[in-house]
């Protein structure tokens, strides 16, 4: 038994790096091949089955593979990099999102047949784009840096707040208080926003009076990331990916601050952590699933594709330097990340 659960963990380990080296000899996105072998080893073969595979495990460690991933590309992200289009990246992210998701609530009401508040919590749970995906389509893309910049900070913010907005829409459909749900959603933003700044208020003093040796700098910091959000969620739960978004974006844009071998480390560590976790969760996929939605999952998508997405950009462009060529790409470029999949596997449990 022991041997059979190695066998699979190191055989999901190899695929998921060789997606990784053929995604970069193809000049496609990882998530393609990832995907494909997931499903391959998970439904079409049942050679993997994660959930007897990891048992109970498998969500917390989904959990914290997602929160070490939102860290490392929040880190990369500079508040220079956005100069001029910071207004664009703030509607992406605010009313933008709550646009598209009302759009795509909407059609999944009509068109699928759910009940509005499923409609509401799927519209959601779709409306969040993720770097996990975007980074590696923008290195084949490779557009203009003002709208890569855009797509990277929208990608990154967008994740922990759709998850908050998700758990804002939950609330509200199992207590039917609006006040309450935005009693649970204040407080998460407080608790996130307020332990994620501590940690990086806090490791930044660290490193800059060398109070930890730089062979430390990698794993302490690894430590605190997974602390910090274990800490958040367990004094308001679902507030642990805003947390280390905010440690991130802070301690990627404070001075003096040696970050740079930080960096590299949780750059590959992510790629490592995408590539399991896009294989295993995609190993949980049911066909039957889809069978069951019928014919609207396909119009469903052709308006998240077509209507959704395009008047959010619209919406959130206006007043913008933006051309209609760059509102387009910018309307063209929303894939779902591994947020997106595991926050909506967590909300199925």
């Amino acid at each position: 038994m022991i041997e059979h659960t190695m066998v699979l963990l190191a055989v999901i380990v190899v695929i998921g790096i060789a997606c990784q080296w053929l995604a970069w000899w193809t000049k496609l996105p990882a998530i393609l091949y990832l995907l494909l072998s997931g499903l391959f080893l998970g439904p079409m073969t049942g050679f993997i089955q994660p959930d007897r595979l990891f048992g109970q495990l498998l969500f917390p460690m989904v959990s914290l593979g997602v929160a070490l991933i939102l860290f490392e590309g929040s880190l990369t992200l500079r508040l220079s990099e956005i100069k001029g289009q910071a207004g664009v990246v703030r509607n992406l992210v605010t009313y933008g999102a709550v646009l598209n998701a009302a759009i795509i609530a909407a059609a999944t009401h009509f068109i699928v047949g759910f009940s509005w508040e499923l409609a509401l919590l799927f519209g959601a749970l779709v409306s969040v784009t993720g770097p996990t995906v975007i980074v590696p389509m923008l290195r084949t893309v490779r557009p203009i840096a003002s709208i890569a910049n855009i797509l990277r900070w929208e990608g990154i913010i967008i994740d922990p707040l759709g998850a908050l907005m998700a758990v804002l829409v939950y609330q509200f459909i199992l207590s039917g208080k609006g006040h309450q749900a935005l009693m649970v959603f204040s407080k998460m933003i407080l608790v996130g926003g307020l332990s994620g700044a501590a940690a990086a208020y806090g490791l930044a003093t660290l490193l800059r009076r060398h109070f930890i040796p730089e062979y430390l700098h990698n794993v302490i910091t690894l430590a605190l990331v997974v602390g910090v959000f274990t800490f958040a969620n367990t004094l308001q739960h679902e507030s642990g990916l805003l947390s280390v978004t905010v440690m991130g974006m802070m301690l990627g844009n404070m001075k003096n601050v040696p970050i740079e071998d930080i960096l590299d480390f949780k750059e590959s560590l992510s790629v490592l952590l995408i590539s399991l976790l896009f294989i295993v969760l995609a190993a949980r996929v049911d066909f039957l699933l889809f069978v069951q939605v019928g014919w609207g999952a396909p119009v469903l998508f052709l308006v998240i594709l077509f209507i959704a997405r395009p008047a959010m950009v619209l919406a959130s462009a206006l007043g913008s330097k933006l051309n209609w060529r760059e509102i387009a790409l910018l309307s063209w470029i929303a894939p779902r990340g591994i947020v997106a999949a595991a926050v909506s596997a967590l909300f199925a449990l």
